[in-house]
């Protein structure tokens, strides 16, 4: 009797024109790298503008909140975990990759919490973005961030509810994670949030920085 061919659970990564396995041809993945590349643009052209800013007018140094700094270490936590989460799926590691998921939707959460501690800390000192420019511009690019932060949570939260619904019952666990656009959306979800990382991390040290000048 011959032996049927088995279907492997993972795609075909030997083809290079796999849309699943390339960042270049699904459509989530340009979306997002266009997203990405605008708010690169965005961020960059704001403290090009606190630099020109602090030349011509001569704006005194800002130290930023310790706060921020402490923030820098919960994102890269929650960055870690996210990592780690999509390690669980590829290992097919239920409880692991659940509880990964919900870590990461936390971290997040009280890094929103105590980024408005900061703002509140901020105010208590009576230092308002009409303060100074330079606060302004601290306001600016800190919320701004934050925002997309909040934009994320959403999404977070419905790709951590559809995984615990589907991964209640083995056979739908099978599906879940032989499903190639689960993969996809979770590489996503890794992409976006190691970005918000690494762009909180330039805005710290940018401010860092800018505050020994």
């Amino acid at each position: 009797m011959e032996n049927k061919p088995q279907m492997s659970k993972h795609p075909n990564k030997s083809n290079p024109y796999d849309e699943y396995q390339r960042l270049a041809f699904h459509p989530y993945n340009v979306f997002l790298m266009l997203l990405l590349a605008g708010i690169s643009a965005l961020f960059l052209s704001f403290l090009a503008a606190f630099i020109y800013t602090r030349i011509q007018s001569g704006m005194k140094p800002l130290k930023i909140p310790p706060l921020f700094v402490f923030n820098s270490l919960l994102l890269l936590a929650a960055s870690y975990v996210m990592w780690s989460a999509k390690r669980s799926f590829h290992r097919d590691e239920i409880k692991r990759y659940l509880m990964e998921l919900k870590i990461a939707l936390g971290l997040s959460v009280v890094f929103l919490f105590l980024q408005l501690t900061a703002w509140i800390q901020l105010f208590s000192q009576n230092i308002f973005p009409e303060t100074d420019t330079s606060v302004a511009y601290l306001y600016l690019v800190s919320g701004l961030h934050l925002l997309h932060v909040l934009a994320g949570l959403p999404f977070l939260l419905a790709f951590l509810r559809r995984a615990t619904r589907q991964l209640a019952e083995p056979v739908s666990a099978l599906v879940y994670f032989s499903d190639p656009e689960m993969k996809l959306r979770l590489r996503l979800l890794n992409i976006y949030w190691h970005f918000l990382d690494a762009l909180w991390l330039l805005l710290v040290g940018f401010f860092l920085v800018n505050a020994l000048l």
